[in-house]
């Protein structure tokens, strides 16, 4: 008994501080919810971003025994994972049922540039694209401290400026630049709104997506079967799987002439085309040799990686108190996969794609 007794104290005490750091973390959590819903984080300057994040610090900081010892005892479960919207599933804290029936019910308007990818393909690329031909080379996201968030709405994000308060950016045609992952059949269409889809090769995609995935959930990250699971799922993966996205607004490209479909390693080898074709396509007046330097420079991934703080693509949390884009922005991730994962990989893409005239041959002939 004389032993018996301080173990069980000491178990008691443990139990009682797993407890209270419980019940901490569910409170920060929820207080990290509230603090970056909406314009919440994004609305803010520069110093008001920066606060945000050194709390969300010191309570990572006070939680890391509690966390380091749950990231021992779970991992990510991509079935849990999930929020749904008919047979499509998303990212939980990302989207919500709410913001996913906003987006599906929302009617777009005439002045409305959608830039439209699956994950990880290029779409804050895109966006900034986008918003410097607006601008002629001349937006000041940068000068003046804002963030793309803050003035380029996520359709069915959380944690954006709202649709209702994003204003038209740039002058000769003025444009909402908003920004969704729908596939096809969930994305609102309006033959007046204008769609960039940017695509990536599918095996980079997964390894950017594996990336961003143990980037914001440290140690309980998944194992690589796992991650394979869910890529390659309809029912897991988020806003659908990679074929089932290209083939949709590749089909969709086809037949509507306000749908404008580039790749990402296409951006890689000649962003100033790109940026030609963007402001074609926008139906903006040509850009000067001039205006295209500028909108190159400030598009290019040293600018944009040195100003990170401007085109965050998500909002720091618990697990990831420095929310940071793309790290390499390189065009051959895929080289990175272990060489099995990338065959079974490959022969599930040519596999889905059969029936489809995209022409994956032609673009990825490592993948046909």
């Amino acid at each position: 008994m004389h032993i018996v007794w301080p173990i069980l104290k000491v178990l008691g005490i443990l139990v009682g501080l797993y407890v209270v750091w419980t019940v901490y973390l569910a409170l920060v959590l929820r207080w990290e919810d509230e603090r970056t819903a909406g314009l919440g984080y994004y609305g803010q300057g520069p110093a008001g971003r920066e606060r945000f994040k050194r709390r969300l610090r010191l309570h990572a900081r006070l939680l890391q025994p509690l966390l380091a010892f749950n990231s021992r005892l779970t991992k990510v479960k991509f079935r849990a994972a999930r929020v749904r919207h008919g047979a499509v599933s998303f990212p939980p804290g990302t989207c919500s049922a709410d913001s996913l029936a906003r987006a599906v019910a929302y009617r777009p308007r005439a002045d409305d540039v959608f830039v439209v990818t699956q994950m990880k393909c290029g779409t804050t690329w895109m966006q900034h694209v986008v918003y410097e031909v607006l601008h002629r080379g001349n937006g000041t996201i940068v000068e003046s401290g804002v963030t793309m968030y803050a003035l380029a709405p996520w359709l069915e994000g959380r944690q954006s400026v709202p649709m209702d308060r994003a204003e038209p950016l740039g002058t000769e045609r003025a444009s909402r630049i908003i920004k969704t992952h729908l596939p096809v059949s969930l994305c609102p269409f309006s033959p007046e709104a204008r769609y960039i889809y940017v695509a990536r090769h599918p095996v980079s995609c997964f390894a950017s997506c594996m990336d961003f995935v143990a980037t914001n959930v440290g140690r309980m990250a998944p194992d690589l079967p796992a991650y394979e699971e869910w890529y390659r799922s309809p029912d897991l993966m988020w806003w659908g799987t990679w074929t089932d996205h290209v083939k949709g607004w590749w089909a969709r490209s086809r037949q509507e002439t306000n749908v404008l479909f580039v790749h990402f390693e296409e951006m890689k080898r000649d962003l100033p085309g790109i940026v030609r074709k963007v402001a074609a396509f926008l139906g903006v007046a040509p850009l000067s040799e001039q205006e295209l330097a500028r909108v190159v420079e400030k598009c290019g991934f040293a600018y944009m990686q040195e100003h990170q703080d401007n085109f965050e693509m998500h909002p720091p949390h618990i697990l990831q108190t420095n929310a940071e884009m793309f790290k390499r922005g390189t065009a051959d991730r895929h080289k990175d996969v272990p060489g099995d994962v990338r065959k079974r990989l490959n022969a599930w893409v040519v596999e889905e794609m059969k029936g489809s005239d995209y022409p994956l041959a032609a673009q990825y002939p490592d993948v046909a």
